[in-house]
């Protein structure tokens, strides 16, 4: 499944201006750290050693990493009950508010359908009040469809590898930039920094987008 045809039949944007597409977690959302919280309330601890989810989350005490399995309910219990418990990355909502004075911004997130409510509603709170896309699955073919409706530059900003890679192959006139929000997750991070600039920092990300679509 792909992302949802209603979140872009219904999504407008000014066809003339640049864009900014956006993704939420480790971009604009400390997740790690509020699904930390979450998984330490059921009984679970986060030792960060990999770029991963499950593979993090341990009983405590044990030495044995979760299954997919229980990764999976943790995952789908967080977005139940426990989305609106996530930190903004530092400068993430002034820089936003700054570039989105001249640019459009599109947030691109993966979180499950039934968690959009949650979502949103943190979006909101947080002073990242744009329209909302939600996705499954790689980014490429959203972020293509969001390149065909506008003669402006573009810039996608993601966490993971895989994605940016994605709409790399999809749309390559799109400029790509990676953050990874979490410093205990960035030395484990794969990037690609000839193919995507990596800036882990809003102020130095603002800049290098503004560099890539603004000027």
């Amino acid at each position: 499944m792909q992302t949802a045809l209603t979140d872009l039949d219904h999504l407008l944007i000014d066809p003339r201006r640049p864009l900014v597409i956006v993704d939420v977690d480790e971009v604009l959302a400390r997740f790690m750290l509020g699904l930390e919280r979450f998984v330490g309330r059921q009984g679970y601890e986060m030792r960060i050693t990999r770029f991963a989810l499950f593979q993090n989350i341990y009983a405590v005490g044990s030495t044995e990493h979760v299954g997919v399995e229980a990764g999976l309910e943790m995952f789908n219990g967080f977005f139940l009950d426990g989305a609106d418990d996530l930190e903004p990355a530092e400068g993430a909502a002034d820089a936003l508010a700054d570039l989105s004075g001249r640019a459009e911004v599109v947030i691109l997130s993966n979180a499950p359908g039934y968690g959009r409510e949650a979502r949103a509603g943190w979006l909101k709170k947080h002073g990242f009040d744009y329209p909302l896309v939600i996705n499954s699955g790689l980014k490429g073919p959203a972020a293509a469809e969001l390149a065909s409706r506008t003669s402006g530059k573009l810039a996608f900003v993601d966490d993971l590898l895989p994605n940016l890679e994605s709409v790399a192959e999809a749309a390559p006139a799109i400029s790509r930039f990676q953050m990874v929000a979490d410093e205990r997750l960035r030395p484990f991070a794969p990037c690609a920094p000839d193919r995507h600039p990596r800036h882990d920092e809003w102020p130095a990300l603002k800049a290098a987008i503004e560099a890539a679509i603004l000027r």
